[in-house]
């Protein structure tokens, strides 16, 4: 007995192992949203990161307006945005696609003032010399400073890989089967919350660990030092 509940300890099992694939497949989704999200606010971040940085005011403030744009506006408007409005337009998406899209759009925001702060930290001697070797902005650019920014902002995007995942239950709006929709369904169907929910919660818990490891295995083997010039 918990809680003055009676519970069947042999039953509630049998009935975990039997969501348990359901709930895998709901996962699947949820890492297959969050990797995508992920790459997509990799690259986009590193875009609006370099527009910000442009002497050009006409291409600079804009993607700077673009940026506060997307940070101060709620990821739930801005999928719903993508979802309902877009195919007025004739634009239309699947679900899962707009779900992406719409968290790597939310966390470029995020990335681009992590690669702001990468690049600023590559010291301006070395941007000098290769100047004196008179490499072109775009060689300093991809050879010298994206190699040494890189490795020192990985704990950060690191930390919103790890946010990315936690926020993949919010495309259940849009009828995504994530994981924690599965679950949800599973508790209308069955009227069980607890077991499915605590299922996810153990599952979530699990894959935050797993991603947080590889970052840290990562962060601790990527050379943080300057790179020679060439």
């Amino acid at each position: 007995m918990l809680f003055g509940i009676e519970w069947d300890t042999s039953s509630a099992w049998a009935f975990a192992w039997s969501i348990l694939p359901i709930l895998l497949r709901g996962m699947v989704v949820t890492l297959q949203a969050t990797v995508v999200g992920f790459v997509l606010a990799a690259i986009l971040g590193l875009l609006l990161a370099m527009l910000k940085a442009s002497r050009c005011r006409a291409i600079a403030w804009p993607a700077r307006a673009i940026t506060e744009f997307l940070r101060d506006t709620p990821l739930l408007a801005q999928l719903f945005f993508l979802y309902y409005v877009l195919p007025e337009y004739g634009i239309v998406l699947p679900a899962f696609l707009t779900g992406a899209l719409a968290l790597g759009l939310q966390y470029s925001a995020y990335t681009s003032e992590v690669y702001r702060a990468g690049i600023e930290s590559v010291s301006r001697g070395q941007y000098e010399a290769a100047r004196a070797l008179d490499l072109s902005a775009g060689r300093i650019f991809s050879a010298i400073v994206l190699p040494q920014a890189i490795p020192r902002i990985i704990p950060a995007l690191g930390n919103y890989l790890v946010s990315i995942m936690k926020d993949v239950p919010v495309l259940s709006v849009v009828s995504v089967l994530e994981m924690l929709n599965v679950a949800r369904i599973i508790g209308d169907r069955t009227f069980d919350y607890l077991i499915p929910l605590s299922m996810v919660g153990g599952l979530y818990l699990i894959m935050t660990l797993v991603a947080s490891a590889g970052v840290r295995w990562l962060d601790a083997r990527l050379p943080k030092q300057g790179v020679p010039l060439k």
